[in-house]
């Protein structure tokens, strides 16, 4: 099984214009990669690449030690699942799921066993003769992945499976996807989202793009907690960046002194310092911001404070307050000093 993949400088371009550029990327044998980022970013662009639909205009693909650059899509062996499920409407499921291994003329005996394996294992067994109209939508992304699987593919490429559902439903089917993995830990997987919780809950590791190219890539816990910028802190999560210049000892925002390790960035040199609003707590405590309440959201469990500290916006996450202050109340944030981290300045938002 040639598992893994490997982007070796990737580039694609449609009529001059770059789409992808100059991606070098490498999925482990049995790893989920998410590829996040907006729309427009690359990341669908580059899975393309992986699946043969896309050529590139340089660099190579390679599956395990195989160049696929020039192959065409069958000779990959690669499983897809897209966001619209592409199933044929007038085939019952156990035809939809026989549909690859037909064209690769799989003998009849063991398509019927791989049909039923993989509906098993995505726990559509009990539906093989219904058509999709007689499905739901997760039912239908479910036969999606049964029939990507049936191929016994080394490489599973998902391009946003999951958006087409509801929260519920997706929750479920995250849930799924991370069975199967558990079950599959040969195959890789590279899946494309612009979805945070999603490549959070499910990926190994995490690919940023943005403008065509690769920012950062790393665990979910190391985007996380110690992003490498400004772009990667505010797309995987939400956060708080804040302009400050750093000291000997520290930073400082707004003419308050903040206690934050240094060690990489400068001292005078100008950084964004970076929190998550979960790690923001009211009321007195190291690194504490004055300012006023400018906005407050209920979220059921949780209230969403936005404190005006000297024109910028600190946002702290709390659980549901019993007795909330009002627009306009003065309030005091703080945070723990081990919870921030000091970023290279440059484009930020207030917002995350």
């Amino acid at each position: 099984m040639n598992s893994g993949i490997r982007f070796d400088g990737v580039t694609v371009a449609y009529d001059g214009q770059v789409v992808l550029d100059s991606l070098d990327l490498t999925v482990a044998p049995g790893e989920v990669m998410a590829l996040l980022g907006p729309s427009g970013s690359g990341k669908t662009t580059a899975l393309r690449a992986v699946a043969g639909f896309v050529r590139p205009t340089a660099g190579r693909v390679l599956l395990g030690d195989r160049d696929v650059t020039g192959l065409p899509p069958h000779r990959r062996g690669i499983g897809m699942v897209v966001q619209q499920y592409a199933l044929f409407p007038h085939l019952r499921v156990e035809e939809n799921v026989a549909f690859g291994l037909k064209a690769r003329r799989v003998p009849r005996a063991e398509l019927r066993e791989r049909v039923a394996e993989a509906l098993e294992m995505t726990g559509m067994a009990a539906y093989t003769r219904r058509h999709p109209r007689e499905l739901s939508g997760g039912q239908q992304q479910r036969v999606a992945i049964a029939r990507a699987l049936a191929v016994r593919p080394s490489v599973l490429l998902l391009d946003e499976p999951l958006s087409a559902l509801d929260a519920r439903l997706r929750s479920g089917m995250l849930a799924e996807l991370a069975r199967l993995h558990r079950e599959l830990p040969d195959v890789s997987f590279l899946y494309v989202t612009h979805d945070q919780v999603e490549a959070l809950t499910l990926a190994d590791r995490i690919a940023v793009m943005d403008s065509a190219r690769l920012q950062s890539c790393g665990t979910p816990r190391e985007l996380y907690r110690a992003p490498a910028d400004e772009f990667t802190a505010s797309f995987v999560g939400n956060a708080n960046l804040l302009p400050v210049k750093v000291t000997s000892g520290g930073a400082s925002f707004a003419g308050t002194g903040i206690d934050v390790d240094t060690a990489r960035i400068a001292p005078g040199a100008a950084a964004t310092l970076c929190v998550r609003p979960h790690l923001v707590g009211l009321g007195e405590g190291p690194n504490r911001l004055r300012g006023t309440l400018a906005e407050l959201q209920w979220r059921g469990p949780t209230h969403r404070l936005h404190v005006d500290v000297d024109g910028h916006r600190v946002m702290a996450d709390l659980r549901e307050l019993r007795d909330p202050p009002a627009l306009g109340d003065p309030v005091t944030v703080h945070f723990a000093p081990e919870d921030a981290v000091l970023l290279p300045a440059g484009v930020s938002g207030d917002d995350g």
